[in-house]
């Protein structure tokens, strides 16, 4: 069986601000010597994956198996089952074969950690749990809501929210008024880092277009605190700048690398792309949750999308183009794979469905054998 790719959990956050006693508690519940499934539920913005991301990392050394991250979203549980026996390299074939093969691979691994960020189907996610429940694996689940029993519900709030001290100085007077959202005071703080705003001039400016309104939200990713901040930011941007936003916001797979996303953005020079990528990275608009990879927090992807529009067949395009052409990038990329079938599906694509699962086939066998 060959390893899987250890690569693929995010780094450790920096500056992870008024987290330490989360963290503690965590690490005291996982220290259980049986497997232990944690759910981190919280509201869109308030830290559930960046908290998850550094407790694999403060965790690392009880988990000998390796500590692993899945996007498990709204995919389904044989999905589920099939992305990870593919990161594992469990035997292809029908869905019980696929689970006895993965049961094995995890169970010669030894204690492993799990995460399956932005939880969304609670019957898959219930499914998985189960199916793999003798495997030596911990479960953390990020999730705005969890309605799955056997799992330790662990609130997750701005902060330092309770308080009443400000997790980012340099904004302090906007705490308040963006309601301790971390992901918005950390966008308004890049904004002020990096001299694109003074605070008082942000202030003026939030005031000016009601951020302190009470107003009924659309969706749970619909936060007027983020979404006025993308606004500021996006009278600012440049067209390639906006192209390369509305390619994150319309794709329903992961993280998406810099060359893919300058080719989706028309963006044709390097340079520009370069140029466009940094700026939105420094004002925190677009995360990096992998070295080379980029994609939208999903309440920015929300704002953005609601002014953007990009055609999701040439997402199916170029991801099978592209693992056809390197097909060793599968970990990287099989969340694209499984959108792209996803939107075959919904448009009766027979030559896109056919297509793809022969490749899936090709992928799932050329894993095992390597």
């Amino acid at each position: 069986m060959r390893e899987p790719n250890t690569n693929l959990f995010p780094p450790r956050p920096l500056g992870l601000k008024g987290r330490q006693a989360e963290l503690r508690t965590l690490l005291r519940l996982l220290q259980s010597p049986r497997p232990t499934r944690i759910a981190l539920v919280g509201s869109g913005g308030s830290g559930k994956s960046m908290l998850a991301s550094a407790l694999g990392h403060r965790a690392r050394s009880a988990f000998p198996g390796g500590t692993h991250w899945f996007r498990s979203g709204p995919w389904d549980a044989s999905t589920l089952v099939e992305m990870m026996a593919i990161r594992f390299g469990a035997a292809p074939g029908a869905r019980a074969a696929r689970l006895r093969g993965l049961r094995e691979v995890l169970g010669a691994r030894g204690r492993c950690l799990v995460v399956l960020d932005n939880h969304e189907n609670d019957a898959a996610v219930a499914t998985l749990l189960n199916e793999l429940a003798s495997s030596p694996v911990s479960w953390v689940v990020t999730a705005r809501r969890c309605l799955l029993s056997g799992v330790t519900i662990f609130p997750v709030s701005a902060p330092r929210s309770l308080t009443g001290q400000a997790a980012f100085t340099r904004v302090r007077e906007l705490t308040a008024w963006l309601r301790q959202n971390p992901l918005a005071l950390d966008i308004a703080d890049a904004l002020v880092r990096t001299g694109a705003a003074t605070v008082g001039a942000l202030r003026d400016w939030l005031a000016r277009h009601g951020v302190l309104d009470v107003k009924a939200v659309e969706h749970e990713d619909d936060l007027p605190e983020v979404s006025l901040l993308v606004r500021w930011a996006w009278a600012r941007l440049g067209p390639q700048e906006r192209r390369m936003m509305a390619v994150l916001a319309a794709t329903d797979g992961d993280h998406v690398d810099a060359v893919s996303l300058a080719k989706l953005a028309a963006v044709r020079s390097p340079g520009e792309a370069r140029s466009a990528l940094s700026r939105l990275c420094a004002w925190h608009l677009v995360q990096t949750p992998f070295a080379g990879r980029h994609a939208l927090h999903a309440v920015v992807r929300y704002a953005v999308a609601k002014r953007t529009r990009f055609p999701g067949e040439r997402f199916v395009a170029h991801y099978v183009d592209l693992l056809e052409r390197s097909p060793e990038r599968l970990d990287l990329e099989q969340t694209h794979l499984y959108a792209a079938m996803d939107y075959a599906h919904s448009r009766s694509r027979l030559d896109w469905m056919l297509r793809i699962e022969r490749l899936l086939a090709e992928l799932a066998d050329r894993a095992l054998n390597r």
